[in-house]
């Protein structure tokens, strides 16, 4: 009897294991190359080409510590991540985003991560950004507010918006050599 239960319950141990490594990887939207290019949420939210939805938060970590919103960027071409401390992709994304950060924040570019963890790991951010040397705004979405109007598919996801406020590129997910490709688009907008 007792090697019958303990068989289910590591039957049962490995199942919930299974269960949780396939659902952090369809969270993460991770792509070792040679994947599919960046989706557009013009195929399915239908964000690109009309105005960014608006959102404020608190920055918690980054230059822009204190309250960032939408609106007080505007002029300002703005790369919109939504993450997670809990995404394995993120972490491969976070340095590139800051590559783009510093080669083009004094140029009009100002980038804001906005984190979808839960409340239990809203103290991680800051470690997360150290980590991954993350100096860019990155604010805490506590009410999920700002992913429900964004509706990113995946973390990490990336909404690009010109300067007048307009979603013009998305990329979901993080695929390897993607960031040559978002370069261009804010090289492209910062033009503008």
């Amino acid at each position: 009897m007792k090697n019958t239960v303990t068989g289910q319950v590591l039957r049962f141990v490995f199942l919930v294991s299974l269960v949780s490594s396939a659902a952090a990887i369809v969270a993460c939207g991770e792509d070792e190359g040679g994947g599919k290019p960046a989706s557009s949420a013009s195929d399915k939210g239908g964000l690109v080409g009309n105005p960014a939805p608006e959102f404020a938060v608190k920055a918690l970590v980054g230059s822009s510590k204190g309250n960032v919103s939408l609106k007080s960027l505007r002029g300002k071409v703005v790369l919109v991540d939504f993450w997670g401390t809990f995404c394995e992709p993120c972490k491969k994304s976070f340095p590139k985003l800051q590559d783009l950060n510093t080669k083009y924040g004094t140029s009009g570019l100002q980038i804001v991560g906005i984190s979808e963890d839960e409340a239990d790991d809203k103290d991680k951010i800051p470690g997360f950004a150290d980590t991954y040397g993350a100096k860019f705004a990155l604010g805490w979405d506590e009410d999920k507010s700002i992913a429900r109007a964004y509706k990113p598919e995946t973390m990490p996801s990336s909404f690009i918006i010109d300067r007048k406020g307009i979603v013009r590129f998305t990329h979901v997910g993080y695929h390897d050599g993607e960031e040559v490709e978002v370069e261009k688009e804010i090289q492209e907008l910062l033009k503008q």
